[in-house]
């Protein structure tokens, strides 16, 4: 690849690339970020600035960048077999390994694995999955799938349907029929004068009073990531999971736990389900799983929905050309390889976890964060300009993305979802790192308290 100075690729850039969740005209305007490199928890940009990643790139790259072992595993994957489908009776031995491996960690009801190329792809599956299981139980009735108000499941047209983001839904048609929304556990933001775990079990009962409404026996599925990622790291009040997912179980409601961000050591378990407490009759799984190297996703199928699937089942007509593509299999074994042997699930619920978390927490006391939360090593700060009242900024003032600004010109990525402050970073950040990743996270809110007094937001 040439090599180009900052101008000449942002040029480029602006010339040929449509960016993702962009508007790419104002991008244009003001010039795109250029990231040339990057190690451990660091990236390095065109301009020769290092930044902690607080991120994982998008929420994937669990293990931190750079990791030969996978590098060196897709490519001695690519020069023995490049590329060989799972369609037309064949299969590969990365792909019987790799579903081997995901029996091994998923919960013990998951026994058998379908092969995505993305989280997007992973609910397109299961979306059709799920009806097609009910037709096998001679419930064809059962349709309906309940998503929740500010989920995240993808962008495809079934899972930015199946996902409660406005945003999404203006564009496109969506949601398209059969797709319901509940409410979301953000007890900050919704819970008025409700003590929070009297509001966990509130929402709780609220989704399973409106599949009542629905019917339960319309109801096909209900789609949750066990903590919304996407929608600004919303950790449900600790009463929420055990009343939504036994009242689903009662209505013989299938759970789908979207394991995208959660699964593969986030949480400091392998999976948030097991955190939270649900059993689930799919997981869907993307990023984590190859950390982001290759993509790839997968969905795992219980033992009650495959039973079903082999014993009255036919040839169940959906799949991807990449569906196990050998060298995503061979990054998600590596992957694998390093979360086992380096027991990074386990030194994100002992170690760096209860670390950062404690430090994180801290910053309750900033005049400026009215909630700061974390669970594993994926945590969030609620921006406000009067905590006693939970408040919010204006809307126009832009709070969120004035603090994005700072983070990353004082070397830190940490995102922002309205005005929400989100970190995720790789769960191999040391304790120096996280110390690192802390008193940036304290400049940036004192910049961003200083600029709020000089717009009058704050006094």
């Amino acid at each position: 690849m040439n090599k180009h100075d900052t101008r000449t690729w942002q040029t480029i850039d602006a010339q040929h690339h449509l960016h993702p969740f962009t508007n790419t005209r104002e991008l244009n305007e003001r010039g795109v970020r250029v990231i040339e490199s990057a190690k451990g928890v660091y990236l390095r940009d065109s301009e020769g600035n290092r930044i902690l990643d607080g991120m994982s790139g998008l929420w994937c790259v669990a293990v931190g960048h750079g990791r030969n072992e996978i590098a060196d595993a897709v490519a001695k994957q690519l020069r023995d077999l490049t590329f060989y489908n799972t369609f037309f009776n064949t299969t590969h031995p990365p792909v019987v390994e790799l579903s081997r491996r995901l029996a091994e960690v998923t919960p013990a009801q998951f026994n058998r694995f379908f092969f995505t190329g993305s989280g997007s792809e992973s609910n397109d599956t299961i979306f059709r999955l799920a009806r097609y299981y009910w037709e096998l139980e001679g419930k064809p009735e059962k349709q309906i799938y309940i998503g929740r108000h500010n989920g995240y499941h993808g962008s495809t047209v079934a899972a930015a349907s199946i996902g409660g983001f406005g945003s999404m839904h203006r564009q496109g048609g969506m949601p398209i029929p059969g797709i319901v929304h509940a409410p979301q556990p953000f007890w900050w933001g919704e819970g008025g004068e409700m003590d929070p775990l009297d509001f966990g079990r509130h929402v709780a009962r609220e989704t399973l009073k409106l599949i009542d409404q629905i019917g339960a026996h319309k109801v096909a599925a209900m789609f949750a990531e066990p903590i919304q990622g996407a929608g600004g790291v919303i950790i449900p009040p600790a009463t929420y999971w055990p009343e939504l997912s036994a009242g689903l179980k009662e209505r013989d409601v299938l759970l789908v736990s979207d394991e995208v961000i959660c699964g593969f050591g986030r949480t400091g378990e392998w999976f948030g389900c097991e955190l939270m407490g649900s059993q689930p009759d799919f997981l869907t799984m993307a990023k984590g799983i190859t950390s982001g190297y290759v993509p790839m996703g997968a969905v795992a199928v219980s033992d009650r929905i495959a039973a079903a699937l082999l014993e009255k089942g036919d040839e169940f007509a959906h799949g991807y050309t990449y569906s196990g593509h050998p060298a995503a299999c061979a990054a998600a074994l590596a992957t694998l390889d390093i979360l086992q042997g380096e027991k990074l699930v386990e030194r994100v619920r002992d170690d760096i976890g209860p670390y950062l978390q404690s430090r994180w927490r801290a910053l309750n006391d900033h005049p400026l964060v009215g909630d700061a939360n974390m669970v594993g090593l994926i945590g969030s700060l609620q921006l406000t300009p009067d905590k006693a009242a939970r408040a919010s900024f204006p809307g126009e003032a832009n709070i969120g993305l004035i603090a994005r600004d700072f983070s990353f010109q004082n070397g830190l990525v940490m995102r922002a979802v309205g005005q929400r402050m989100v970190i995720a970073p790789p769960l191999t950040l040391s304790h120096a790192e996280a110390d690192e990743l802390i008193s940036t996270v304290v400049k940036v809110l004192d910049l961003t308290h200083a600029h709020a007094r000089r717009q009058g937001l704050v006094n």
